[in-house]
């Protein structure tokens, strides 16, 4: 265990690499900050914190970084979450409130995280498996053709066209749609099919042709949309940061490429708490050199997807933190009152 002294020294070490993008000596530690203590001591502290990994020297006669170990322990015991000013969350709800769709929310979410924390900013689209059915709506465009409109509790709308074999009467479709509703509405997705299987014996021989097509189409949908889905934006902020990767940024881009493993690694956030993953704890190897951080958001209290910023481990943490938590509660308001 380290000394509470030694762990302020840790801390003022990453937050004047954040802050400098240089590395830390200790006479630079003991002009900048009130540690109480020699600039010896602080060597000796420094020393101390190098034995343990905590900080490394990247070159001959330099100061000290922090390493993924170092960063891991200010993150879990130095930095507290960074609260956003009233006028960043004024902003943060002026700029999400605008929203028309969820297509919007997920666009206008990616652009404003990317310019809070000047990272890369990936928003997972609400998952139609934790989702539940609002409203399913039926509308006749011509005597053998219909259009499924499903819309979800957090705002997502899906349409799709239905044609049958015969004419379906108004009559006929607005007794569908009313026993069809009063089966689905606020229930989970992956429970519909079961809610559902028996209907069309409940309608007469003529119409269940019909009937089935319509149930057809909507698990159909269903089935289409279980394919994860997210977004992502900044990419051009890692350029300001190219010194912070070994070499390349090139590997980080592949790997933001792959939405598969951006989805597993938001996935590592809990329903609605925060995942901070650090260089090496990221197990894509083209990740290495980055941290994720990552939260759920929904409404409810419960999440239905995740967002969270990708960017170099030289990180300003407790305001990225902070911005990430932010949008992620707005956002689940928004769903909420969508």
């Amino acid at each position: 265990m380290l000394s509470e002294r030694r762990l302020e020294v840790l801390r003022a070490i990453v937050q004047d690499y954040v802050g400098t993008e240089e590395p830390v000596g200790s006479k630079a530690l003991t002009e900048r900050h009130r540690l109480g203590v020699s600039p010896a001591t602080v060597r000796n502290d420094m020393a101390v914190l190098e034995e343990e990994g905590y900080i490394a020297q990247p070159h001959t006669s330099a100061g000290r970084i922090p390493t993924d170990k170092g960063y891991r322990l200010f993150v879990d015991k130095l930095a507290g979450v960074k609260p956003l000013s009233t006028p960043e969350r004024r902003a943060i709800q002026n700029f999400l409130d605008g929203a028309v769709d969820l297509d919007d929310v997920v666009g206008r979410t990616v652009r404003l995280l990317a310019q809070l924390t000047r990272q890369v900013a990936v928003v997972q689209y609400p998952s139609l498996t934790r989702s539940t059915v609002r409203h399913v709506e039926l509308l006749s465009l011509a005597p053998a053709r219909l259009m499924l409109v499903l819309i979800t509790d957090t705002g997502r709308v899906e349409q799709r066209l239905v044609d049958t074999q015969t004419p379906f009467g108004e009559t006929s479709l607005a007794d569908l749609r009313a026993r069809l509703n009063s089966r689905v509405v606020g229930r989970r997705f992956t429970d519909v099919p079961q809610l559902v299987q028996d209907l069309p014996e409940s309608f007469e021989i003529d119409d269940r042709a019909t009937v089935k097509a319509v149930l057809a189409t909507l698990l159909e949908t269903l089935a289409e949309e279980a394919e994860e889905r997210l977004m992502i934006g900044g990419t051009a902020n890692l350029t300001r940061s190219g010194h912070d990767f070994p070499l390349t940024i090139r590997p980080v881009l592949e790997a933001l490429e792959e939405h598969v493993v951006l989805l597993k690694l938001l996935g590592e956030a809990g329903e609605s708490g925060m995942a901070v993953r650090i260089g090496h704890e990221n197990a894509y190897e083209g990740l290495n050199s980055t941290s994720v951080v990552s939260v759920g958001y929904g409404s409810g209290g419960e999440a239905v997807a995740k967002l969270g910023v990708v960017g170099p481990t030289r990180m300003d943490y407790p305001g990225t933190m902070g911005a990430v938590r932010a949008v992620a509660r707005y956002v689940g308001q928004i769903l909420a009152e969508s």
